[in-house]
């Protein structure tokens, strides 16, 4: 068989080739015309300040940012109550995840192989976000998961890839293309490509987790962060900015002469690590407030308490409320587990308030306050009706019984703009300025809008008055220091300064902290909170609570007891509330219910707390009282 001849050349194709060649000379002597052009046009150019040179170093420069570290909180001797933990997550990238590295990456994660394949597909389902998978976050640097990571990429497995290839052309098919005889036509080919390779899609990620060693006991207080670490509540929020510092910001720019790498580090912004804030509180006795509390509530089936203690000087040593979210776990979040209701809530105190009565009528020689004295209660003031029980009362046993009457005519006495001055003094009404951003102020209303009603109703803890427990524990503090008050203190270093007021004498305070004394014995309202071998005094408070515009007369009520040890110069001063206690019994009989007050409930968990603080506070001797 003979062979095909190639065509051959015409004297066409020779013409087109010389044509051809001439619109390529044209073009590049146009191409160098076009660039001298420019070359003279950019040294002309206006760039503004600096020149192009210095434009582009600021085009080259890269910035770092260096996070600062948030501050710590921590307690009157220096324990932690919050700090940042440095942590590592697990990202994955689905997309380069390789398949046969996936059994051992579970094995390496410490989950089932199933989870993480069903995690994997289903991040890859998605249109957006497909390449960030935290399959593994809050591991501390400890954590065996870091360090299976870390051997795991340092294993090599076989990766078989199907890559697709272009078809080569024969030396023929070339020289034909090349000769414009055949036309050019790319063709692919899928292959498949195995090589040793390493896990890819894997990455170690730092992040910082704020956290709380004391869990629920302090949360309401100490208050929580957002994702951006930035504080929405309590301490965290209210010292934000002394708490978060100042990110530091580096400026490096690109060095031409050094063969690509980047040199001149600029501070943009100096790094500032948070500073730490330290609280007077105590760390040991939050912990047995917060137990006392937590206990109450769960027997008396409460909707909620609270109690704070307080140092003889002001310091705030305890502040606790349950419910409590743990801050630890943002699994889940109720508002009400984050409520500071020592501060928060605006309460009638009830009869925890009549001592304040007593002390103002003897301040003024309005009564002795003797064993001799008698006051009369047959008589009806007001609504305020005479028991039948009592016809002439001491003053001991009007606190010791906490007899409305009785104090009420005592009441009677006093003129009323005197008892607004007293109240003033004692701070009700007016902030406090420990958390200003989430404490209510309360209320105490101008005694000239008062009528006769509202200054007998207020002499026993109702009527034209509000508080929150934090107030009405200040008020105590008169039996501490000689009838004056001082500020309270929250944080070490605030309102330090503050003075101390004056508002009752030290005789008439001393006189009625010994007859408090009494009411914390037997036969008195507040026997529950007695402490055997220990010095206590304190007053009993109960408070109806106000449904649908009407004071509840079926029980809903709030529990007080307020009190301090020892009697004489006090060491601890507390408060405590119990909302709406439903579960009281007789104390002979703790399987008979009982009416829900002040002496079967608030009075039990004074004495579960302070009895655990006094014993366990060396400071103090035990008395020789049975």
């Amino acid at each position: 068989m003979t062979s095909k001849q190639p065509k051959s050349i015409t004297p066409s194709r020779v013409q087109n080739y010389w044509y051809r060649q001439g619109v390529i000379k044209y073009f590049f002597a146009l191409f160098l015309l076009v660039f001298g052009f420019r070359i003279i046009t950019i040294n002309q150019l206006d760039v503004g300040p600096g020149n192009i040179q210095e434009k582009a170093s600021q085009q080259a420069a890269k910035e770092f940012e260096s996070k600062a570290r948030r501050g710590d909180i921590l307690d009157r001797n220096g324990d932690i109550l919050a700090s940042s933990r440095i942590l590592k997550r697990v990202n994955l990238d689905p997309t380069q995840v390789q398949t046969p590295f996936i059994p051992k990456l579970a094995e390496a994660l410490m989950m089932p192989e199933a989870e993480l394949r069903s995690a994997i597909e289903k991040k890859l389902s998605r249109k957006a976000g497909r390449k960030n998978l935290v399959i593994k976050k809050n591991l501390q640097l400890t954590d065996p998961i870091l360090e299976n990571i870390a051997n795991l990429k340092k294993i090599k497995l076989e990766i078989c890839t199907n890559q697709s290839v272009k078809n080569k052309l024969s030396l023929i098919d070339k020289v034909l293309v090349f000769s414009q005889l055949k036309e050019s036509k790319v063709t692919y080919k899928t292959v498949e490509i195995c090589k040793k390779r390493r896990i890819e899609g894997v990455r170690l990620q730092a992040d910082r987790q704020r956290y709380y060693p004391k869990s629920a006991s302090l949360a309401p207080l100490l208050g929580r962060i957002n994702h951006d670490k930035q504080g929405v509540s309590g301490i965290e929020a209210e010292f934000n900015t002394t708490l978060t510092g100042e990110n530091g910001i580096t400026q490096l720019s690109f060095n031409q002469d050094s063969q690509g790498s980047y040199f001149n580090p600029l501070t943009i912004n100096q790094l500032k690590h948070g500073q730490n804030i330290t609280l007077t509180i105590d760390a040991n006795i939050q912990f047995h407030a917060y137990t006392a509390i937590k206990k109450s509530v769960e027997f008396h089936d409460a909707n909620s308490g609270s109690a704070i203690i307080l140092a003889a000087n002001g310091e705030v040593l305890a502040m606790a409320n349950y419910p409590a979210a743990n801050p630890n776990d943002n699994s889940t979040y109720k508002p009400s587990h984050w409520r500071n209701r020592v501060l928060q809530d605006k309460v009638e105190p009830g009869s925890t308030m009549k001592p304040f009565t007593i002390l103002l009528a003897l301040d003024q020689n309005k009564i002795t306050a003797t064993n001799n004295e008698l006051i009369d209660v047959t008589k009806r003031i007001g609504k305020h009706k005479p028991d039948g029980k009592y016809k002439y009362m001491t003053i001991k046993k009007i606190l010791e019984k906490s007899h409305n009457l009785g104090t009420v005519n005592i009441s009677e006495r006093l003129n009323k703009e005197d008892v607004y001055n007293t109240w003033n003094k004692l701070g009700f009404g007016r902030l406090l300025g420990l958390v200003p951003s989430i404490e209510t102020s309360g209320s105490l209303k101008n005694f000239e809008s008062w009528a006769p009603s509202d200054k007998r109703a207020l002499s026993y803890g109702y009527g034209p008055m509000e508080t929150n427990l934090a107030q009405l524990a200040r008020a105590y503090l008169v039996f501490a220091n000689q009838g004056a008050i001082p500020p309270l203190k929250l944080v070490k270093g605030v309102n330090a300064d503050e003075k101390m007021t004056q508002v009752f004498s030290k005789n008439s305070t001393l006189k009625i902290a010994n007859i408090l004394d009494s009411v914390a014995s037997w036969g008195a309202s507040g026997y529950r909170a007695r402490i055997k071998g220990y010095d206590v005094a304190g007053k009993t408070g109960t408070a109806e609570k106000i449904i649908n515009g009407k004071y509840n007369k079926k029980g809903i009520n709030r529990t007080f007891f307020t009190g301090f040890a020892p009697v004489n110069n006090p060491k601890y001063i507390m408060a405590i509330m119990l909302d709406h206690p439903k579960k009281c019994y007789y104390y002979k009989n703790l399987d008979k219910r009982n009416k829900c007050g002040g002496a079967n409930s608030a009075a039990m968990t004074f004495k579960d707390a302070m009895e655990n603080i006094l014993t366990n506070d060396q400071s103090i001797k035990l008395l020789a009282k049975n």
